[in-house]
């Protein structure tokens, strides 16, 4: 087949050149790092820019594109709808209250009831508000390198320090404890030897710092800003026992992790979680904002007529999209899709790091895998300086990839679901020689 991707010259292009310059004088530059690239259009997992060049995607939008870029039935969808009604605040329409009845039947089966808002930052508020609301407490227990958003209390129960740096004081009664970090235990565990040592060290990091007021625990199924990390198998189960065992709220932050890009609907799935909080944002609309609280019904009951809205939450035309896209996904059975691409990648990507000095850790679970970098694998230390240049390289060879990690040394690998065989060879043979060639 011939190739998919095509970079006629070095990046960025005349065009691109030109807008990244007014970009830069007009729009406040404190986002991320991302290849020089400014996007025109995109379909599936392809991506165009202004100069013509062509990219396969690895980002998904920051996750967001699960169902691909511009999918026909997501993009009429919304045409339709906003060409019908535009915002009803917190009136009822018929794609709200469809939208919330699928949202319910789709979610672990204890969550029976649906709060629309517009991004995920709200939906972690929210949750955090109804967990001390519910149990006339106000602590909560979160983890080290967690990221919940860059709102005051999302970013005071996250566990990064960039989102709340010299913000403070942050929200006062969140309680941080460890989250397993296996490639880098901090208790000097290996995995053979490991029998989740860093649970006990939560429960009684919890016990030393509480003073009796716990509310609820937030927990993200894996930890995406931190560098796609995943606990041991059984941790997230036995670390649900131990909050329902304290009288607790377990909130489960699946902004990122749901809607099929583990190789599950949602990742709770893996370990049959009954979260009685459940807050979802990104791939929920597919690049329409818009996010939700999942909740059972009896704690969310703890808030009265008035007492949580939204200006855009369930609006008519993020609704069309919260229903275009759950069909898409069973449809065309992205999910599943996700589950055999992810292996597949994940297999060539072992090979790889068998090969590459410089990749020292490959972990993952569908289509969400992180790539560590380090300068030497006995030492593990972090190349963060060798991930700029693998977005660079990567770009000028037609892969667009992005950077996470706690210290900024992990190459995020999330294509949108609809990734083919074909595509998904080509980018890690891209990826494969840019690796090689550090």
């Amino acid at each position: 087949m011939p190739p998919i991707t095509h970079v006629s010259s070095p990046l960025p292009g005349p065009q691109g050149a030109a807008l990244l310059a007014e970009w830069h004088q007009y729009e406040a530059n404190c986002v991320g790092y991302q290849a020089p690239v400014v996007w025109d259009h995109a379909s599936g997992c392809v991506v165009t820019d202004v100069d013509g060049n062509v990219f396969l995607d690895w980002t998904s939008g920051v996750l967001v594109a699960n169902v691909g870029h511009c999918h026909p039935h997501l993009v009429e969808a919304v045409r339709t709808q906003a060409g019908r009604l535009l915002n009803n605040y917190e009136s009822p329409t018929a794609e709200r209250i469809r939208a919330a009845k699928m949202m319910v039947e789709t979610t672990p089966p204890n969550l029976d009831r649906t709060f629309f808002l517009s991004t995920g930052s709200e939906a972690v508020e929210g949750a955090m508000r109804i967990a001390k609301r519910y149990t006339g407490n106000y602590e909560i227990i979160s983890f080290t390198g967690g990221f919940h958003g860059r709102t005051y209390a999302a970013a005071g129960a996250g566990g990064l320090a960039g989102p709340k740096k010299q913000y403070g004081p942050i929200m006062p009664g969140v309680i941080k404890t460890l989250y397993p970090y296996c490639y880098r235990c901090p208790l000097g565990m290996s995995c053979e030897s490991c029998s989740m040592e860093c649970f006990d060290l939560m429960e009684s990091l919890v016990q030393a710092s509480s003073t009796g007021s716990l509310a609820g625990l937030i927990i993200e199924p894996y930890q995406g800003a931190a560098g796609f990390i995943f606990p041991p198998v059984g941790y997230l189960k036995r670390l649900e026992n131990w909050v329902r065992e304290q009288g607790i709220i377990f909130i489960l932050d699946e902004v990122q992790s749901s809607y099929g890009r583990t190789g599950k609907m949602y990742a709770a799935e893996w370990e049959d979680l009954r979260p009685q909080l459940m807050a979802i944002g990104k791939g929920i609309g597919s690049g329409i904002p818009v996010s939700a609280l999942m909740a059972e019904a009896e704690v969310i009951g703890a808030l009265g007529p008035g007492e949580m809205s939204s200006t855009f939450g369930g609006n008519p035309v993020s609704s069309a999209a919260v229903i275009a896209v759950l069909e898409i996904l069973q449809q065309e059975n992205l999910v599943e899709n996700a589950a055999r691409m992810g292996d597949l990648m994940k297999s060539r990507l072992l090979e790889i790091q068998e090969k590459c000095p410089y990749l020292g850790d490959v972990r993952g679970q569908g289509l969400v895998m992180g790539l560590e970098l380090v300068h030497d694998k006995n030492t593990k230390e972090p190349a963060p300086d060798l991930v700029r240049r693998v977005i660079d390289e990567a770009a000028q060879h037609g892969l667009l990839v992005g950077s996470v990690g706690i210290f900024g040394n992990v190459v995020r690998v999330a294509p949108p679901l609809v990734i083919t065989e074909a595509e998904a060879h080509e980018s890690l043979d891209i990826m494969e020689d840019v690796l090689m060639h550090l």
